[in-house]
């Protein structure tokens, strides 16, 4: 017989999607990152600590860590080229120096290019591509430092079968499940009694839900990880960590222009793996500095999209599409100059204990008369790809004490 725990222990995720789809329809708007995080779906996490690894692809390019003086190449000698980050190149790359000019022979006039022959600490050792045979030295002058140095593709011999492996270390990290709670209750005559306004016990649910929600969407947003133990009772309680902190990536403005929101969208779909389309999220100061501008206050209703239960504004640019929304939350936790660039495609949420709402008989346990429901859910949201997505601050406030 199919009953409903046996649909839990065989699929687990069937009745948790329905409930999570009834919730996210409580205000949507409201609570934007929770509400993608359930109609996106959620893992299951099978403790209170949850691991996981984060990894982006490698850096397309590194810079020069000190100045060269003097550099003369000739064809066919490697030379040591110090880059502060070493470890993104490997053996048979090429590289390009776009600063860097032959100033002479059949190859002037082009940017240098160049073999990686070996990796060390803090240099490569490369070999001139473009330097004519036979050339016993061209001056190229200095290579100043702050040099860009582009990664490009590998060249292998004819005979090579193998070459370097690509390596991507990803970084392990956690965040901790937080317990989320809420409780209603109401008087046992209360409930018999005849409603002038029809108010039921489902509508105080509701609006606990939407209190917990909202709660749920700051500590998503700008909660802290740790784990503290209560002084008296020694009773651990965790927090999770929000994904504010979780990206190194930062975009800072002082006035919302159409070229700072050019280099907004630049920032956020350039420079790292990602989607075509992400969701900005922002407080009432950032979203009123993007709307003044020109080119979004001519865009039509046309340009407006409701997607996960939310409607939102498309600004469209040769980058990509942002999915601007306003969040109250930002407001609420003294960002409203702030906002956030998400990747939806690269955002993980875990659940530990699936949302759930226990009925309590107060009246039966011989505690008061009273009727109760307590809704439960232990969760954490993660970043899979940091640096897909995008921190948004306003620049007289990114190096405020409450910045971070």
């Amino acid at each position: 017989m199919l009953t409903t725990q046996l649909t839990n222990e065989l699929a687990p995720t069937l009745l948790r999607s329905e409930i999570d789809e009834r919730i996210a329809k409580v205000r949507p708007s409201s609570t934007p990152l929770d509400q993608i995080s359930r109609m996106v779906g959620a893992r299951k996490a099978k403790s209170m600590k949850v691991e996981y690894y984060s990894v982006d692809i490698k850096d397309g390019a590194s810079k020069t860590s000190r100045s060269l003086r003097g550099v003369t190449l000739a064809a066919g000698q490697s030379f040591e080229l110090p880059v502060e980050n070493a470890a993104i190149f490997t053996e048979t790359e090429t590289v390009l120096l776009p600063s860097v000019i032959i100033p002479k022979g059949s190859y002037k006039g082009q940017h240098l290019v160049a073999y990686v022959s070996a990796i060390n600490a803090d240099s490569i050792s490369l070999i001139p591509v473009n330097i004519p045979e036979g050339e016993a030295g061209i001056e190229i002058g200095t290579i100043e430092q702050g040099t860009n140095v582009t990664r490009m593709g590998r060249a292998a011999r004819e005979l090579d079968v193998q070459t370097s492996q690509y390596v991507a270390l990803p970084r392990k990290n956690y965040n901790f499940c937080q317990i989320f709670k809420s409780q209603v209750e109401e008087g046992f005559y209360q409930r018999l009694s005849d409603k002038e306004v029809g108010w039921t016990f489902s509508d105080q649910e509701e609006v606990a839900i939407m209190d917990m929600r909202m709660g749920i969407e700051k500590s998503f947003l700008f909660g802290a990880r740790a784990r503290i133990s209560l002084p008296d009772s020694q009773d651990e309680i965790l927090f999770t960590g929000g994904i504010w902190n979780q990206t190194d990536r930062t975009f800072t403005y002082e006035n919302m222009t159409e070229q700072g929101l050019t280099a907004l969208s630049r920032a956020a779909f350039t420079g790292r793996s990602g989607s075509s389309r992400k969701v900005l999220i922002g407080g009432s100061g950032l979203i009123e500095a993007i709307c003044m501008t020109p080119h979004v206050k001519s865009i039509s209703a046309d340009d407006r999209e409701v997607v996960w239960g939310i409607d939102f504004h498309r600004i469209v640019s040769k980058f990509g599409t942002l999915y601007v929304h306003h969040s109250e939350v930002f407001d609420l936790c003294g960002k409203e100059n702030c906002g956030m660039v998400i990747d939806p495609e690269y955002i993980t949420k875990y659940t530990h204990v699936p949302f759930s709402a226990d009925r309590i008989s107060f009246r039966k346990q011989g505690v008061r008369n009273t009727e109760g429901v307590v809704l439960t859910e232990a969760s954490c949201l993660v970043l899979r790809h940091p640096d897909s997505h995008l921190r948004i601050e306003m620049a007289s406030e990114a190096n405020s004490p409450s910045a971070r």
